[in-house]
C-alpha cells in the first residue's frame, strides 16, 4: 500500500515508527558524545558539570522565543494549536534561569553564566529553530519537540540522578535536569493524538521525520561542543 493511500491511523503510526528509528539513532549518538561518556563511566567531573549548564543556557534563553515565534505564525483555522505553543512558551521561558540558579549553587558566578555565548552546536540549533518557527504553520516543529522533549523525558532524570550522585550535589544543583525529568513527560503525553491531527499526507509526514532528524543531529553536535566556547 502506498504511503499516501494509507488510513489515517496507519499514517501516524508510520510516522511514530519513523521517529522511533530517529530517537534510537539519536541516543546512538549521544552515547559517544564525551561528556556523556564520561558521566556514564563515572568519570564526571565538577568542572563538566559546569561546562554543561554553562553551554546549555545559552540555547536554553532561546527555547521560549522560537516556540513564541512558531505561536505567532500559526493561522487562525489551527487556534488550538497556536494556543498549544503560547502555553509551551509561557511554561519554558524562564527555564533558563533554572540553570543559572544551579550553576551559582555549584560554584559557578551567575555573570560567568550570563555572559556565556552559545557554543557551534548551540549556533545552528538556535539558527534552525528560529527559522523552522518562522514558516506560516510551522507544524513540522513537532519533530523537534519529539526530540528535545523526549531528551527531557527519557534522559533529564537519569542524568540529574547520576550527576547528583557522582558529585555527591543536593537536589537544588541539579534541579533543571530533574525538573525536565518529570515536566517534559506531560509535554510528550497526546503527542501522538497531535501527530493524527496534523499529519495528512506524506509530505507533511516527512517533513516533520525530516526535522526531528536535523534537530537530533544538532542537539548532540551541542552537546559534542560542550566546554569548546
Amino acid at each position: 500500500m502506498a504511503y499516501d493511500t494509507l488510513p489515517e491511523d496507519s499514517l501516524t503510526q508510520s510516522v511514530m515508527r519513523r521517529l522511533a528509528l530517529v530517537w534510537i539513532d539519536f541516543e546512538g549518538r549521544l552515547e559517544q558524545v564525551p561528556i556523556i561518556r564520561r558521566l556514564n563511566a563515572g568519570r564526571f567531573t565538577l568542572e563538566d558539570y559546569r561546562a554543561l549548564l554553562l553551554d546549555l543556557r545559552q540555547q536554553v534563553v532561546d527555547g521560549g522565543c522560537w516556540i513564541a515565534r512558531a505561536a505567532s505564525h500559526v493561522d487562525a483555522k489551527h487556534i488550538d494549536l497556536r494556543s498549544r505553543f503560547m502555553r509551551h512558551a509561557v511554561t519554558e521561558h524562564r527555564d533558563f534561569q533554572m540553570l543559572e540558579a544551579n550553576y551559582v549553587n555549584v560554584g559557578g558566578a551567575a555573570e560567568d553564566i550570563r555572559r556565556g555565548r552559545k557554543n557551534i552546536g548551540s549556533e545552528a540549533l538556535s539558527a534552525y529553530m528560529f527559522h523552522k518557527a518562522s514558516q506560516p504553520n510551522p507544524f513540522d516543529l513537532l519533530g523537534a519537540m519529539f526530540i528535545i522533549e523526549g531528551l527531557g523525558s527519557r534522559k533529564a532524570t537519569e542524568w540529574g540522578t547520576a550527576i547528583r550522585d557522582t558529585l555527591h550535589l543536593r537536589d537544588d544543583q541539579v534541579s533543571f535536569l530533574l525538573y525536565h525529568g518529570e515536566e517534559d513527560d506531560d509535554h510528550l503525553a497526546d503527542f501522538e493524538k497531535w501527530v493524527t491531527r496534523i499529519v495528512r499526507t506524506s509530505e507533511e509526514g516527512d517533513a516533520l521525520v525530516r526535522t526531528a532528524e536535523v534537530v537530533a543531529r544538532l542537539y548532540a553536535l551541542q552537546l559534542e561542543e560542550v566546554g569548546r566556547g
